[in-house]
């Protein structure tokens, strides 16, 4: 049996202080290879905690993390991980192009190996030809697809998204999520992708993994069962609509 991705198993995080505050309790969770695993929950029940714990991060003060079968530690020094924010974080004095290579250069990726590298993501994410522009010059929509090819740069075979569509309007997102879907396809990484819109987890997902109001509980482990490639039509399917129903229930109990 192929080993997952990521593989947490009775993870707990408690910071100390009288009384302590314990944010993840007992938490277990299977990511397999290649596939897009989405976390949905009420705010402030650890989605993003959880993914800084994956990526090594911070420590777990309980239960154990694997990822790929080692710790997450190893799977950071081996660069397997691509992190994309809520808010694209670009450096404002660097060009498209340089904000793409700028992990490549932190890895010791050779110049010449990132800068081709660097121009092939630009092409996927369909902003070829905008190399030389500054963030300033670029939609909210377009800082994301630069933030998600500067993930990409160093080909991780994980990636971990932080709502990274949260801060544009819902045009902009329905068109990076049919993006997301397209740079995921070709690409194949294992995805742990956070959020708060149910039509967005449903619409990307293999499974959409809810948690509950006190960290620790997974409440539903929902098997997206739709086909793939899935046309923008997928989202008012009896299907679609019936998954994105039972999540909303699950969420509002």
């Amino acid at each position: 049996m192929e080993t997952a991705a990521v593989e947490l198993s009775e993870v707990g995080l408690c910071y100390p202080g009288k009384p302590p505050v314990q944010v993840l309790d007992g938490l277990s969770l299977s990511v397999q290879k290649r596939s897009f695993v989405s976390l949905i929950g009420p705010s402030g029940c650890g989605k993003s905690t959880l993914l800084r714990i994956v990526a090594g991060i911070l420590p777990a003060t309980s239960g154990t993390v694997r990822v790929e079968g080692g710790t997450a530690l190893d799977a950071q020094r081996a660069h397997r991980f691509g992190f994309v924010f809520q808010d694209a974080a670009l450096l404002p004095w660097r060009s498209v192009q340089e904000n793409v290579e700028l992990l490549g250069e932190l890895v010791g990726l050779d110049p010449a190996v990132r800068r081709a590298q660097a121009a092939a993501l630009l092409a996927l994410v369909d902003l070829k030809g905008r190399e030389h522009l500054r963030p300033s010059q670029l939609s909210g929509g377009m800082r994301q697809r630069v933030a998600i090819a500067r993930a990409l740069v160093i080909n991780p075979s994980i990636l971990l998204m932080d709502e990274p569509f949260s801060a544009v309007d819902e045009f902009q997102r329905e068109s990076l999520n049919k993006e997301l879907l397209r740079i995921w396809s070709e690409q194949q990484n294992s995805v742990l992708f956070v959020t708060h819109n149910i039509e967005e987890a449903v619409f990307l997902s293999d499974y959409v993994c809810v948690m509950g109001p006190h960290g620790g509980e997974i409440v539903e482990y929902l098997p997206v069962e739709l086909d793939r490639p899935r046309p923008e039509e997928v989202r008012v399917s009896p299907e679609f609509l019936a998954l994105r129903r039972h999540l909303r229930e699950i969420l509002v109990r």
